[in-house]
């Protein structure tokens, strides 16, 4: 008798789900979403740059100059473009940068496009911001070379940004960063 009762427990008990401890679905790890991670640069800037006058050679002489850069989102925030415009001892700069954001991947990719060859670069720089860190990759071809570029961005104050690009030639392992750039917000 006690065996039938253990059997009308045990069919019961796994026929009935809500008896049966079920285990808990996986949490899916949602990843934040970036959307909204260049909305501090919308506005007008003044920009001190720095340049490493000859990169990957060993060089260490800097050349520097001051721009600005006005920035403002499209397609109602889901791209952004900002247009940089300076006079450097290498001559008259004139450049757009276009960004648009992946809700996939929840990466960006950005464009750069210098009014002095009239193309935008290819392939983009992609990458995105974790803990208010961003960081962007691509593969550039460099006098002859296949280079890895780094582009970094931080945002110190909501009136202040910081901005590097920096090559590797060894894949990622050790970088030169070439272009530094210092902004602040210019007030109303």
């Amino acid at each position: 008798m006690k065996n039938i009762f253990l059997w009308i427990f045990v069919i019961c008990f796994w026929s009935f789900p809500c008896f049966a401890q079920q285990p808990e679905p996986a949490k899916a790890d949602k990843e934040r979403d970036g959307q909204h991670d260049f909305d501090f640069q919308f506005g007008s800037w003044k920009a001190h740059n720095r340049r490493l006058t000859h990169p990957l050679t060993g060089s260490n002489e800097w050349y520097e100059f001051d721009s600005t850069i006005v920035a403002r989102p499209v397609w109602g925030g889901k791209a952004n473009m900002d247009e940089f415009e300076g006079d450097a001892p290498t001559g008259h700069i004139e450049g757009m940068t276009i960004r648009t954001y992946n809700p996939k991947t929840h990466e960006w990719s950005l464009y750069w496009a210098n009014q002095a060859n009239g193309e935008i670069s290819m392939p983009p720089t992609v990458g995105k911001f974790v803990n208010g860190r961003g960081e962007f990759f691509d593969m550039e071809n460099w006098n002859g070379r296949t280079i890895l570029v780094r582009y970094t961005w931080l945002v110190p104050t909501e009136n202040t940004t910081h901005w590097e690009q920096a090559f590797s030639v060894d894949g990622g392992k050790t970088w030169e960063t070439n272009w530094v750039i210092e902004a602040e917000r210019v007030k109303d």
